[in-house]
């Protein structure tokens, strides 16, 4: 009889030192050394994939000024995984080829606001923070009405802790948004500067003056645990972690240059200062976000289910390349530094098709209302007022349009998740071939009515091509390779306002 392994002890300091798999690297910093620098609101798989393992990269390099306070909104599971693993947690690069694994050791503490937040504005309130990070979603930034409740929320407790430290003579921190809005630095700015006016004209033009709002574009795709998840992490690495992340190899983060009190050294660790994030973010929210619109709802009435099934059938995988290459990128500047759109474009292929790291379709499809308007109609507008191919573009619309009916092809329900869904079902039910009825609703599609040609399409698409899959599979099919086009390269374009210099040191 072979022998059984031993039991895999809970992850945490104490356990550090135990026998595990060679393919799981350990922090190889002193914990204790850690200096609370950051607090970072919304601490779910994404933090923890993405701005976490950037802070713990750079302690590895010796950079321990840089510890993180995670801030957690309302629900304490995560705070309770978190304590009693001292605030380490596994994370797991699924590639297409092997997978590795790094215990995490930047965070240094969890709290949770709904409950500790005398604590949060305390941590806040403390000189050696200097920076504040975000990902509590684009809802997160609309404030209450209620003066207690925005008291209470994210940017109250900002504020109210911005406001200890002006009264202290202390510098302020930097707040870095890293939400996925078209402009998260102006929704920062407002929010704080909203209630700062509201509670002192004094603080508010001390914030005004003193405190920087970077924007930013951050990448990674970090599918929700699963307890199988869970589960294989401890068999394969010898780890016993409640609650460790999953993601995949790429990553990417991109941060305007100005920081009001230190800068971390992120450069040294993969992350690109600039002084305009507008294309980076234009590029990534049109190729990544906008083909995951197109992919989520055409892939899911072909019925698929993931995006790695959806990019293994053939005609999908060829409609996704042909969207990017001829129809999108097209219109984008091609002179942005580190971001090649052929490359690029390789990449996010790359990406959709890991067999590893299979997102639910699902996901992509929440929140159509909010998506389809920011990352796919755009380059559907854009097409259309310089005449260029748009078929495929038109071809994505209509299936959101058809996917609002909230039924398959097959007949089966769709569970539709959308704040508007109730009324952009009706829509979608009344018009049937017809797309005038959702067209009408204004708040969502613009001025896309006008656009006679892509209406046209949209209405024949409608008509003809969610019958039966094999019609969709037709409309799907590919045009021949030779009529491919290179991507053109197009200047860039100027998106914001040119800004101050930036204010910074790099501290280690």
């Amino acid at each position: 009889m072979s022998k059984s392994l031993p039991a895999v002890p809970a992850l945490n300091n104490s356990s550090l030192d135990n026998p595990c798999s060679s393919h799981l690297k350990k922090p190889g910093y002193n914990r204790d050394r850690l200096e609370p620098a950051v607090v970072h609101f919304g601490v779910g798989g994404f933090c923890r994939a993405h701005q976490a393992v950037y802070f713990d990269q750079l302690a590895e390099l010796g950079f321990t000024r840089w510890g993180m306070i995670g801030v957690g909104m309302r629900r304490p599971e995560m705070r309770e995984v978190l304590e009693a693993q001292d605030n380490l947690f596994t994370v797991v690069e699924r590639g297409s080829d092997d997978s590795v694994a790094k215990v995490i050791g930047s965070m240094v503490e969890y709290l949770l606001l709904a409950e500790d937040r005398e604590a949060v504005k305390a941590r806040l309130a403390d000189p050696r923070v200097r920076l504040v990070t975000l990902t509590i979603t684009a809802d997160g930034y609309a404030l209450p009405d209620n003066a207690e409740q925005a008291r209470t929320c994210v940017f109250g407790v900002l504020v109210d802790a911005l406001d200890v430290r002006r009264r202290a003579r202390y510098a302020p921190f930097t707040v870095l948004s890293c939400d996925n809005l078209p402009d998260s630095a102006a929704a920062t700015r407002e929010a704080v500067m909203a209630l700062a006016v509201r509670r002192d004209p004094a603080l508010a033009g001390w914030i005004e003056e003193r405190v920087s709002f970077p924007g930013s574009m951050v990448d990674r795709i970090t599918p929700a645990t699963t307890p199988e998840d869970r589960d294989e992490v401890e068999e394969d690495f010898r780890v016993g972690d409640r609650w460790p992340v999953i993601t995949e190899p790429f990553t990417q983060w991109v941060i305007e240059d100005d920081f009001c009190n230190d800068r971390p050294p992120l450069d040294r660790v993969g992350a690109l200062f600039v002084t305009d994030v507008a294309p980076y973010k234009l590029i990534k929210s049109r190729l990544l976000n906008g083909v995951h619109c197109a992919l989520g709802y055409l892939g899911h009435l072909a019925g698929h289910r993931t995006t790695d099934q959806a990019m293994a059938d053939p005609a999908v995988a060829e409609f996704v390349e042909r969207l990017m290459r001829e129809e999108i990128a097209p219109l984008l500047p091609a002179d942005v530094p580190g971001m090649d759109l052929t490359t690029y474009c390789d990449t996010v292929l790359e990406r959709l098709r890991n067999p590893h790291i299979g997102d639910p379709l699902a996901r992509l499809c929440r929140r159509g209302s909010t998506k389809v308007p920011d990352y796919l109609l755009p380059s559907l507008h854009a097409a259309g007022a310089r005449d260029r191919p748009r078929r495929r573009l038109a071809l994505a619309v209509a299936a959101w349009m058809r996917y609002l009916r909230a039924v398959d092809l097959d007949g089966a329900p769709i569970d539709l998740q959308d704040a508007r869904a109730q009324e952009l079902r009706e829509c979608a039910l009344r018009g049937g071939a017809d797309p005038g009825p959702l067209l009408a609703v204004t708040e969502v599609f613009g001025g896309l009515a006008a656009d006679t040609a892509s209406v046209a399409r949209i209405g024949h698409f409608l008509a003809d091509t969610f019958g039966s899959r094999e019609s969709l599979r037709a409309a799907l099919a590919p045009l021949p390779r030779s009529t491919v086009r290179p991507v053109p390269r197009r200047p860039q374009e100027t998106h914001e306002h040119p800004r101050p210099h930036p204010r910074h040191n790099a501290v280690a």
